[in-house]
């Protein structure tokens, strides 16, 4: 990822578009096994319950993925669920829908049948009519991405259209790292006004996004659950919270210019203690579950 070299401007642009680092394929790939590891089971198992209740007999559920970009959501939570099941993937990227399409389970925790097919498009353009006939929406590491206006809009849609949803992996501004050093909370204060910074006229919720979702399904009546669900990463995981540092850091100095001057001092401690074995790294996410009609 780059830094404030790129400038700002060029950072949110590469932020917003298909393409960009939080979405790269060569990312994802890299991320998908600590992502499986840090989703609530807890969450899933309340999921089970809900569909299993109102499965009809043959009809297979009707699953959304919003923002699936290479599928690690599919490839993990379809397994985990019983029953036939029709799994719809949304994103803007072509590309990453069809590795996402190519990589789903074919079946199911039962061994039902799991299908496939893709939807292109922008994922806040969604309303209720669009997801008539859904079991669930879900999505992972999507929702700090949006504005509180396309979180509001998301959990209006799901109400209205009486569909679950499963909204995983939301960062909440919390990380910890050691051995410590002077310059973590600078860089941690700076990356989460990064997180919440103004693009293309939206302002993104960064790490207010969790509780923005549970606050706007729980207005609206519907049971609403949340968990953590942190990385942890050590040195089995060294790769990942490299890469991690460095997009980190890089944000940090594209939200405060003035942190360029440390960073790089900064980044070469972080993975001198990494390449030692003694770096570990906790990022904070919530995993957000809300049923519908009444489930608890």
């Amino acid at each position: 990822m780059p830094g404030r070299s790129a400038g700002t401007a060029a950072w949110d642009a590469r932020l917003s578009v298909p393409g960009s680092p939080v979405c790269a394929p060569d990312w994802l790939a890299l991320r998908e096994g600590a992502d499986a590891s840090a989703r609530s089971p807890e969450l899933v198992e309340r999921l089970r319950a809900h569909l299993t209740a109102g499965a009809r007999p043959g009809a297979p559920a009707v699953i959304r993925d919003l923002g699936c970009g290479t599928g690690s959501m599919g490839r993990w939570l379809a397994g985990r669920l019983p029953g036939p099941q029709r799994w719809i993937l949304h994103d803007r990227d072509p590309g990453l829908l069809a590795r996402a399409v190519a990589g789903l389970p074919g079946a199911a925790a039962d061994g039902s049948p799991v299908t496939a097919r893709t939807c292109e498009g922008d994922l806040t353009s969604l309303r209720a009519a669009d997801l008539a006939g859904t079991s669930l929406v879900t999505a992972s590491a999507v929702l700090d991405l949006l504005t509180a206006e396309e979180v509001d809009g998301l959990a209006a849609a799901c109400v209205r259209a009486g569909c679950a949803a499963l909204l995983t992996l939301t960062v909440i501004g919390c990380v910890e790292i050691a051995p410590a050093d002077p310059l973590d909370v600078a860089f941690a204060a700076a990356f989460d006004s990064h997180q919440r910074r103004n693009t293309g006229g939206r302002r993104l919720l960064g790490p207010d996004a969790g509780a923005a979702a549970v606050d706007a399904f729980a207005r609206r009546g519907v049971a609403v659950h949340s968990r953590p669900s942190p990385w942890s990463l050590g040195a089995e995981r060294a790769e990942l919270a490299q890469e991690w540092l460095r997009g980190w850091i890089g944000a940090a100095c594209a939200q405060q210019p003035d942190l360029e001057r440390h960073a790089g001092g900064y980044l070469r401690r972080r993975l001198d203690a990494s390449s030692a074995g003694e770096l570990r790294v906790v990022v904070g996410h919530v995993d957000v579950l809300a049923l519908p009609g009444g489930a608890s």
